[in-house]
């Protein structure tokens, strides 16, 4: 008798490791941003600014940032926009129009459009959604239906946008999603 109520103990604690082990939970390394408190927004490809010379309405327009991380301006050519911020971007155009083009440029910058984001797993419409600057995951959830019977609603799973090795991490649900991540809402097992 005593073996057999060890031979219980022991196939439910086999059963218990491994349905443990099949849950994917993402690395246990840090996620840089885990909560909202991430500083300025930086600018990358497919993102849409509103550029404004003041002073200088042929100059002013909407640009959008190429695939190599550019704005193309008219006199000056081509800005690095990749990694600035709007303020910094500002700081770059002024310089150059600055170089013999416009005496005292003074320059405005604005996202118009921000990349999207991606949102998969357990929600009840996965997909891309168009960045709001500041939202966390819990807004991502809402944005993407909120989540479906199966979803786990006490972290997210999410790939960072601008790592070079696309790690998924976990990470508190009131995370802050960037453009260009993938969140994904695991499934809970019960």
């Amino acid at each position: 008798m005593l073996f057999a109520t060890w031979k219980k103990v022991a196939t439910g604690c086999v059963v218990a490791v491994s349905l443990a082990a099949c849950q994917n939970t993402g690395s246990n390394a840090p996620l840089e941003t885990q909560t909202a408190t991430v500083g300025e927004y930086q600018l990358g490809a497919g993102d849409e600014v509103r550029i404004t010379v003041f002073g200088q309405e042929q100059l002013s327009g909407t640009f959008r940032v190429d695939g190599a991380g550019y704005v193309a301006m008219p006199l000056v050519g081509e800005v690095e926009a990749k990694g600035k911020t709007s303020r910094e971007l500002e700081t770059a155009i002024a310089q150059k129009l600055n170089e013999g083009y416009v005496r005292d440029a003074r320059v405005s910058a604005e996202v118009i459009t921000f990349r999207p984001f991606y949102i998969i797993g357990e929600v009840n419409n996965p997909g891309q959604y168009p960045y709001a600057n500041g939202m966390t995951a819990t807004t991502a959830v809402a944005m993407a239906g909120g989540y479906t019977y199966r979803g786990r609603q006490d972290y997210i799973l999410v790939t960072r946008g601008n790592d070079p090795e696309k790690v998924e991490r976990r990470a508190p649900i009131n995370t802050r999603v960037l453009p260009d991540d993938v969140v994904r809402i695991p499934e809970r097992l019960f």
